[in-house]
């Protein structure tokens, strides 16, 4: 299993930006008592990476440092994984709270609007953003939204598991389908002007300009066949950038399969002593593909493993929910899709998997939901994940229980904010609240 932890950073003090000088001392605090000696500093000096290579164990800020980063080395047992959490957690925590700031477990930063909306200065998060914010070339509403900036408020929980050649295939299929009882369990991105849309971060993604080829993000709308689909499939995804001589460079996207025929492309880069981006001509090579960055819901990534990106970042005290649900699933991948292919609460009323992840995203649902059908077969997913955990032997069971009191009542954390806002609570009491450990995780630290 591979773990990353995306968890805003917020200042504790209403109406206030992030300041970044708070960010960067409490990062040095924590790493004079944590040895993560393989760093990274950005074209002001800042340290944006750094990690441990005994571990793999890496603390970086995404895209922003708005947004702080726990990514995990590889390991078997989730159970280990956390207990590096509970070492790392109250740390930074601490060190946070002593600047006025905090780190918190929301899909969406807290403070998003009132944050400094700056990428990380480097190239490859410069030329992200200045990508992003090109979509007015490519057409106007309603095709994107205009929140250009997104990846730098928005928080995901992603997990990997190891697949081989004949796992790849059902692996993929079976979470797509997983994917609308996904939402119910794990959304915690309220976004919209009401809050309509409990997995906000599905439309900031589908709707910038990574979704101007529907193929390079969310969900898979066939159902693969093989590994010569997946393979099809993954040469429509659009290529928009590519590296030279330790130039970034950006470019209109284009499906891998006529970026690799083309001679030449146009392209941009940032020059860094003029303070502006320039134009320049590059050829196209086969090697490129390791620039290809398609950000699906079940995503095949060049370590050989199955990325989950859907999962919105969760409270802290449930961090490691979604790993465990994947992990054990990813046990289990027959009997899932078999349960998911009889299945009669979502399935069977004129809808893919895809417009039910949409339908189930939302504060609203349709009539034909039969809630106490949902429930029992909400409980069912987690009865076969739990007996995936069980067959891998780590006792990383209790992790779900979160998720089983989800199930029960048919909420999740998008809709408990939502409540507590509708009921007069600050957004700050609930940001302190989605950072907190549990106090049995607090004891354990």
């Amino acid at each position: 299993m591979g773990v990353e932890l995306e968890l805003p950073v917020w200042n504790r003090t209403p109406g206030k930006a992030t300041d970044f000088d708070a960010v960067h001392a409490a990062t040095e605090e924590f790493l004079a008592r944590f040895d993560f000696p393989d760093t990274a500093l950005d074209d002001t000096g800042a340290l944006y990476r750094a990690r441990d290579p005994k571990s793999g164990d890496e603390l970086s800020f995404d895209c922003s440092f708005n947004t702080l980063e726990l990514s995990f080395g590889p390991d078997e047992d989730l159970t280990a994984v956390h207990a590096r959490f509970l070492n790392y957690y109250p740390a930074l925590q601490e060190a946070f709270n002593r600047r006025g700031h905090a780190l918190t477990g929301m899909g969406i930063n807290p403070r998003w609007r009132e944050n400094r909306q700056e990428p990380i200065g480097n190239g490859r998060y410069r030329m992200l953003l200045h990508h992003l914010k090109s979509y007015s070339k490519y057409g106007g509403a309603p095709r994107f939204h205009d929140h250009p900036d997104f990846g730098l408020f928005s928080c995901a929980s992603q997990a990997q598991v190891d697949v081989c050649e004949d796992t790849v295939v059902p692996t993929i299929n079976a979470f797509n389908a997983l994917e609308p009882f996904k939402a119910v369990l794990l959304a915690n991105s309220p976004f919209g002007d009401r809050g309509e849309f409990l997995c906000g971060r599905d439309q900031l993604w589908s709707h910038s300009l990574h979704g101007l080829n529907p193929h390079n993000c969310g969900m898979y709308g066939v159902t693969l066949r093989s590994l010569a689909d997946l393979v099809g499939y993954l040469e429509s995804t659009s290529i928009y950038c590519a590296e030279r001589s330790g130039w970034y460079l950006n470019f209109e996207p284009v499906p891998l399969t006529e970026y690799i025929a083309k001679g030449t492309i146009v392209a941009e880069y940032w020059d860094g002593k003029a303070q502006t981006h320039r134009h320049c001509l590059f050829a196209p090579h086969a090697q490129d593909v390791a620039w290809l960055r398609p950000f699906k819901f079940e995503d095949l990534t060049q370590r050989g493993t199955i990325e989950f990106r859907s999962v919105c970042e969760q409270p802290v005290r449930d961090a490691f929910a979604p790993a465990a649900f994947h992990a054990g699933l990813a046990e289990c991948v027959g009997e899932l899709a078999a349960l998911l292919a009889a299945d009669t609460t979502l399935y069977g009323h004129g809808y893919g998997a895809a417009e039910l992840r949409g339908i189930m995203a939302r504060r609203a649902w349709p009539s034909f939901i039969d809630r106490p059908a949902l429930v029992t077969q909400l409980h069912r997913i987690l009865d076969l994940s739990a007996k995936g955990l069980a067959r891998r032997g780590f006792g990383e069971e209790p992790l779900l229980a979160p998720l089983r009191r989800r199930a029960e009542a048919l909420t999740n954390p998008a809709l408990e904010q939502l409540d507590r806002l509708a009921r007069g609570e600050a957004i700050e009491e609930i940001a302190d609240d989605y950072g907190s450990l549990s106090p049995e995780e607090v004891h354990h630290a």
